[in-house]
């Protein structure tokens, strides 16, 4: 068990150590979401509409370009020793994922203090179970940034990877309008889509009102999507060191 959970702590700490280094990421992935609801929300005069859409979207960019750091390890050699260890490599991928999901969870839990200003009341017993399901979502989010940033050989890729898909989940994940709304292609993409059972989930825990899919199906979609990512993060590292063994 130590074998496993030293590892997984030691990157996890890494990352946190390495993100407040650079305080002008903050910044960057909270103010940005924030502006971004604020002129939506005031514009449709329906703050709390956007509500929920703006914090899966604020930990959504802090948790996909925080594994812009696997890139980096990879450039700087870090990777290479990692996969050479003798630490399990599902121990070595949990601590790089949970690292970039506690500091997008950090970053999304902040965004409690604007509820208020968005007419959404969060009790205080409601508090933990919506901390609770935003770092379920930063989970997912950063296994999916995982994936995708394993197979990336520069950063500039990476973003225009990130680009490409991230946006238009966000946007047909019901954050903008909801799935009864939809029409079409639009809503079987919607179905399809993992981050509309994430803001469904948010949008249960917060007591929002035609929060759709079902709390169950949400929370089930959400954390299964989660453990098949670190599952799948796993198997890549596992092949990579054998490559490299090789």
């Amino acid at each position: 068990m130590n074998s496993f959970l030293l590892p997984a702590v030691t990157l996890w700490q890494r990352e946190l150590v390495r993100f407040w280094r650079q305080k002008s990421r903050v910044l960057g992935v909270v103010a940005s979401p924030v502006l971004f609801w604020l002129l939506i929300g005031y514009g449709s005069n329906d703050l709390a509409r956007y509500y929920s859409g703006s914090v899966v979207l604020t930990v959504m960019f802090s948790a996909i370009f925080s594994t812009i750091t696997i890139i980096e390890d990879r450039r700087e050699g870090f990777l290479l020793s990692m996969l050479v260890s003798p630490a399990p490599r599902t121990s070595l991928v949990l601590g790089k994922i949970l690292g970039s999901a506690t500091l997008a969870w950090i970053q999304g839990s902040l965004l409690l203090v604007f509820a208020p200003l968005a007419g959404v009341a969060i009790g205080p017993a409601q508090v933990a179970v919506v901390i609770g399901v935003i770092f379920l979502i930063c989970f997912m989010l950063t296994g999916l940034g995982f994936v995708i940033a394993w197979r990336m050989e520069s950063t500039a890729g990476f973003h225009a990877v990130m680009n490409l898909l991230l946006f238009p989940m966000w946007l047909a994940s019901g954050a903008l309008f909801p799935m009864a709304t939809a029409q079409g292609v639009v809503k079987a993409i919607m179905w399809a889509n993992p981050l509309t059972y994430s803001v469904a989930l948010l949008n249960h825990a917060l007591e929002l009102p035609d929060a759709q899919p079902s709390l169950s199906v949400s929370l089930a979609v959400t954390v299964i999507f989660g453990i098949a990512l670190l599952l799948f993060s796993g198997v890549m590292a596992a092949r990579k060191s054998s490559q490299s063994a090789a």
